[in-house]
């Protein structure tokens, strides 16, 4: 596995979070504002986009976007709000249905021609109100693992989540919204080329078995809300990090986008406390992270 080039803290972040254990607070020169369109080759790059999207560049150059809720997101940077500044799109992961995490999902799939990958019930779902065709929804479930790149590309896998799933669609016959069914919401393992792990937690309260997915998968880096009221808040969170998962890596995501959504980094380093081994690292929206 390469070796971690940023683990810095944006400078308006540092001045704040220094005494916190376990956050980086080095100034990196790697860990800038990403152009739109720019992409990392021959390293594994996490770039946040604001609440729980991301895209990872792997480091054989396959481009995943998860969860992406961009046009609209308070927290995106302005020049990724028009969805082709991301560039290539080779494929598209959703945790859940919420609209915070879907909401252009739909968009891209159509513009890359890059399948959305989801849980079965929000796969079927979207395709049977024509919001995509089927050929741009892959469904598969809990515990399944798929490559989408071929054998020798990364591997992905559905894990558990604790939280709900609606999907409200407006009906184009009636112009109003309705509610249906959006699947079993999940999380998601990326094993990269290079066997490097990451955990996408999506949305998700503290439970049990966050101990044995991570001593089954053993990811490298989790993505993890924070936020709290609609997820862990920064206490959850860092019980799930320091006593479950212990993962080298932590970047917190789903904070600060609404007034309910409370929970900050700070807080949850300082949860964390000493005894974790668990480099917290905290991006500003549209920058990356190398590894």
């Amino acid at each position: 596995m390469k070796s971690l080039v940023s683990l810095l803290v944006a400078t308006a972040f540092a001045a704040g979070l220094a005494g916190c254990a376990g956050i980086a607070t080095q100034a990196p020169p790697a860990l800038q504002p990403t152009p739109p369109g720019a992409i990392a080759k021959g390293k594994a790059e996490v770039l946040w986009l604001g609440q729980s999207a991301m895209r990872i560049t792997t480091p054989g150059g396959k481009v995943i976007v998860i969860d992406p809720w961009l046009i609209t997101n308070p927290k995106t940077p302005a020049g990724f709000k028009q969805l082709n500044a991301l560039g290539k799109v080779d494929r598209i992961l959703v945790t859940h249905a919420h609209s915070d995490h879907f909401a252009d999902a739909p968009a891209l799939a159509k513009m890359h021609n890059a399948p959305i990958y989801s849980a079965g019930g929000l796969g079927q779902s979207i395709v049977t109100l024509g919001i995509v065709p089927a050929a741009l929804s892959q469904r598969f479930g809990k515990g399944g693992t798929v490559a989408p790149f071929g054998p020798t590309g990364p591997k992905i896998t559905a894990v558990h989540a604790e939280h709900a799933s609606e999907l409200v669609w407006k009906n184009p016959a009636n112009d109003k919204d309705e509610t249906h069914y959006g699947g079993e919401p999940v999380g998601y393992i990326i094993e990269l080329e290079n066997g490097f792990k990451i955990w996408h937690m999506g949305d998700t309260a503290l439970f049990g078995d966050m101990r044995l997915i991570g001593e089954t998968y053993k990811p490298d880096l989790v993505l993890i809300p924070i936020g709290g009221h609609f997820t862990m808040g920064p206490q959850d969170a860092a019980t799930a990090v320091r006593d479950m998962i212990k993962p080298k890596y932590a970047i917190p995501m789903h904070y600060g986008t609404f007034p309910l959504l409370r929970g900050t980094p700070t807080e949850f380093a300082s949860a964390l406390g000493t005894a974790s081994a668990t480099r917290v690292v905290v991006p500003e929206p549209g920058q990356k992270v190398d590894f």
